[in-house]
């Protein structure tokens, strides 16, 4: 399967890098699509679609480069603060089949909103969480 990611991580296309550590890396979206300016991707180096498939040590990895770079948007750019955003698999409207983290630099007064503005049409039967409790035990 053909990855874009993959081709920024091993050289086969362009990135503007941020940062490119063992095991992470962070690049700046394409303009067009950069909801602020400063607005980074963090991605693993290895290939993982979402959250569900990805080593424990690389999602370590790729949290304490999201850290340092929501550290840098506020030395660097004078960010008030950072949302740090995910799409996890299909059912997520995931744009790019590798996992990443947006890390989008706020300000006050920018304008911007990134919390849902409604509640999930979706229901399910009985409370949700002795059914997590015992996934995640598994």
């Amino acid at each position: 399967m053909h990855c874009v990611f993959c081709d920024l991580v091993e050289g086969r296309a362009p990135a503007r890098w941020v940062a490119r550590e063992d095991g992470a890396a962070a690049f700046l979206t394409l303009p067009e699509g950069a909801l602020a300016p400063g607005h980074t991707l963090v991605i693993p180096t290895e290939h993982a679609v979402g959250l569900h498939d990805v080593s424990p040590r690389a999602l370590v990895r790729v949290t304490a480069l999201v850290q340092k770079v929501a550290r840098a948007m506020a030395v660097g750019l004078g960010a008030t603060g950072v949302n740090v955003l995910n799409a996890s698999g299909p059912g997520s409207e995931q744009s790019v089949p590798h996992l990443h983290f947006h890390v989008v630099p706020r300000w006050p007064d920018d304008g911007f909103t990134t919390w849902p503005k409604q509640r999930s049409r979706r229901g399910i039967t009985g409370d949700p969480g002795p059914a997590l409790a015992t996934a995640v035990a598994l």
